[in-house]
């Protein structure tokens, strides 16, 4: 047999849920647009293109006349378009249902709008376990993309990956192609010849062999410097050109003809895996600088290369380990899925069924449950936008369910943690509350913004903060991948970095030293003297008939000295309003203490004139970005304008305020660069007790969400 290679370039374009119609429209006009006018004339190659759903939805809406030109090349078999699932979810993390419905309604799509049934798909983020098989092929896809990575962590050699694999699972087939590392790295950083060389070497080594190149379009314009290098300096072109050069013997084929025209290589079990990078951005911060410096302590040594396949990173499924704030957003749209499928099998309307499954498919898209190169869970819209669609499926159900104007209280295990948490719902708010951990309040919904006042971040270890604090490195003039680059996006980044010892949430009850200052607490550095942040309360559900309450109570200790510490939460029929009670009981005779409540509100962002702070009689204070130490007030008010919402923190005793901006040091494909993740605002106050040894407050928090639907349908537009 000659010498031949066959290459399958696979594309990935994507963008998620959530994020900003500008970054849609840059992505378009530095990636996605200049690309399909490079390869166009380019009449003998072929390629494979996966379009993301979100992505596609704005396409079709902001920029159809691209579509058409898509459709006019699949038309003439030049791309083949490959489909998912349709808002891009980590699929390991749905249920079975919403895995074949993503996959199924995205195909639909396609059909639709383009007319035609793709029998491959993108596998998001390449996370795979093997019972993903019998789901993807019910679906009706046929074959994917993973990473060589997965096959290496199987035991195979790289030479044994020229062709693609059968997978099996409960007797269901799919066909796997293994994207290649190698030109995941050569593609399109080193000059297009290297590329060529290496396939030149395949093709006389293993003739007929198949290549698979998969990776983010992006990589072609909208990662760092990747423009200049792509377009401007004409990479593209000479890859195109090398290509077309060398099509005696190198075909660039798609996915479909592969399976066309050649054999599976054989059957594999791969083990549940994702790429090589994903692996070590789950594993915890210290066990990431381990693996790190274990890894560089090695590349040098003869025997890596036949070590470096088995030593593997961690588990994707980890991050809602790691992060809390992904297993609250999981556990959530777990609760909007369960509910849906409990509709369904009553016979509710079939449009309103679909409306409310489109928010929820939208709520699982994948990027904020997760951290590694990017931003991910650091970046507060996405997060803000998966929590906006479960918010409206949520209501939308308790309209078809009968029960949205009514005021409820439940507890069950919400978060799957094993334990009970306690939802307190009416028409315009839904609070959960989490006795176990503190009584704690984890998640507070707006309904008429759809909006997740704690949808907040702790501030906790990187890996990469250690590349933080050794500061900004170069890679000596060549383009760089995403992967390698050190970028600091703002300088002072090393002098940021702090950490939170508990989770940045609300009702969280401290007790300081009395010298405790606004600096001190901002910083973490004063010491918690009670026990009552994190450990458990008991709690107590009270119905009425137009309202309802969350009694907690802990018997524990400040300082050693024995103190009850009861919270009363309560909510009313048809309110925006939450009240909370808190009385403190067995307090030492002549002891003044320092307690403080540490409110936190999410979404409302710093560094503009339409998001401030008040005062009770409508003063501004500053941007909400700012620093406030108030002493002897009765409230404080953070309003945003646009996301239109006003929040009135007021007490029935004189207290101090400390407010100050939660904002953490990470990590995009941009570079390194300080968020704002929240605002902590925190009542306190120095305690005396009775002559019965009590102390009482009662904070009320009224909220006020104007102009929600222009808002929403600005939102629906972005995404």
């Amino acid at each position: 047999m000659s010498p031949h290679v066959h290459l399958c370039l696979v594309l990935h374009n994507h963008q998620p849920i959530g994020n900003f119609d500008g970054v849609f429209e840059q992505a378009y006009q530095d990636s996605y647009l200049p690309f399909l006018e490079v390869f166009e004339p380019y009449d003998a190659l072929n390629i494979s293109l996966h379009t993301s759903g979100p992505l596609m939805l704005w396409l079709a809406e902001r920029h159809p006349e691209y579509l058409d030109r898509v459709r006019l090349l699949v038309e003439a078999g030049r791309i083949e378009i490959v489909g998912g699932p349709q808002y891009e979810p980590i699929l390991t993390m749905l249920p079975r249902r919403d895995r074949v419905g993503q996959i199924q309604s995205y195909s639909s799509w396609l059909q639709r709008n383009l007319g035609v049934t793709p029998s491959g798909m993108w596998m998001p983020e390449r996370v795979w376990e093997s019972g993903l098989t019998a789901d993807v092929a019910a679906a009706g896809m046929r074959y994917t993309v993973l990473d060589d990575y997965h096959f290496k962590s199987a035991g195979m050699a790289e030479e044994e990956l020229r062709s693609y694999f059968v997978v099996e699972d409960q007797g269901q087939l799919l066909r796997v192609f293994p994207g290649s590392e190698q030109l995941r790295y050569t593609i399109p950083f080193r000059p297009a010849h290297e590329t060529i060389d290496y396939l030149r070497g395949i093709a006389h080594s293993n003739p007929g062999a198949v290549m698979t190149f998969g990776d983010d379009g992006e990589k072609f314009g909208t990662w760092p410097d990747t423009k200049s290098h792509v377009y401007d300096e004409g990479w593209l072109r000479s890859f195109f050109d090398a290509l077309t050069e060398n099509q005696e013997w190198l075909h660039t084929v798609t996915l479909a003809e592969s399976i066309q025209n050649a054999a599976p290589a054989g059957k594999a079990y791969l083990p549940d895996c994702s790429y090589r990078e994903m692996t070590v951005w789950s594993l915890p911060a210290e066990s990431q600088e381990i693996l790190d410096d274990v890894s560089h302590a090695m590349e040098n040594d003869e025997r890596w290369g036949h070590l470096e396949s088995f030593v593997r990173g961690g588990f994707w499924r980890n991050f809602k380990v790691k992060y809390e704030e992904t297993n609250e957003m999981y556990a959530r749209m777990m609760h909007v899925s369960d509910r849906l499928a409990k509709a369904e099998a009553s016979g509710h309307d079939a449009g309103e069924l679909a409306e409310i499954r489109d928010h929820l498919y939208r709520g699982q898209c994948n990027c904020p449950y997760w951290h590694g190169a990017f931003g991910g869970i650091y970046l507060p819209h996405l997060r803000n936008a998966i929590y906006e669609h479960l918010i409206q499926a949520d209501t939308l159900l308790q309209e078809i369910e009968g029960t949205l104007n009514t005021v409820s209280a439940t507890a069950g295990d919400y978060d799957y943690d094993g334990q009970q948490e306690i939802r307190l719902s009416n028409e315009s708010m839904v609070a959960w509350i989490d006795p176990a951990q503190g009584g704690r309040m984890y998640e507070w919904d707006l309904r008429g913004i759809n909006h997740n006042l704690l949808a907040t971040l702790q501030r906790r270890p990187e890996a990469y903060h250690r590349k933080v604090l050794a500061g900004p490195s170069s890679a000596g003039g060549d383009v760089a991948s995403i992967h390698d680059r050190v970028v600091f996006k703002q300088e002072g980044l090393d002098q940021m970095i702090q950490y939170d010892r508990y989770a940045r949430k609300s009702l969280m009850d401290h007790f300081f030293d009395n010298e405790a200052t606004l600096e001190s607490v901002s910083r973490g550095e004063s010491p918690e003297r009670g026990d009552f942040v994190e450990l458990p309360f008991e709690a107590k559900l009270r119905r009425g008939s137009d309202r309802v309450q969350a009694q907690l109570r802990r018997d524990g200790n400040a300082w050693g000295i024995p103190i009850s510490l009861t919270k009363a939460v309560t909510l009313e029929e048809g309110s925006g309003n939450l009240s909370v009670t808190y009385l403190l009981e067995n307090l030492p005779p002549a002891s003044p203490l320092h307690f403080a409540v540490e409110w936190n509100f999410a979404g409302l962002p710093s560094g503009a004139d339409d998001r401030y702070f008040s005062d009770v009689d409508g003063n501004q204070l500053g941007q909400l970005g700012e620093r406030l130490d108030l002493t002897d007030v009765r409230g404080l008010s953070l309003s945003d304008r646009w996301l239109g919402v006003d929040i009135d923190l007021r007490t029935d005793r004189a207290s101090g305020v400390w407010a100050f901006p939660v904002e953490t040091v990470s990590q995009s494909e941009a570079g390194f660069e300080l968020v704002h993740q929240s605002v902590c605002v925190m009542p306190h106050w120095i305690i005396t007790a009775d002559a019965e040894g009590r102390w009482a407050v009662t904070i009320d928090i009224a909220t006020r969400c104007e102009n929600a639907i222009e808002v929403q349908q600005h939102d629906h537009v972005n995404v």
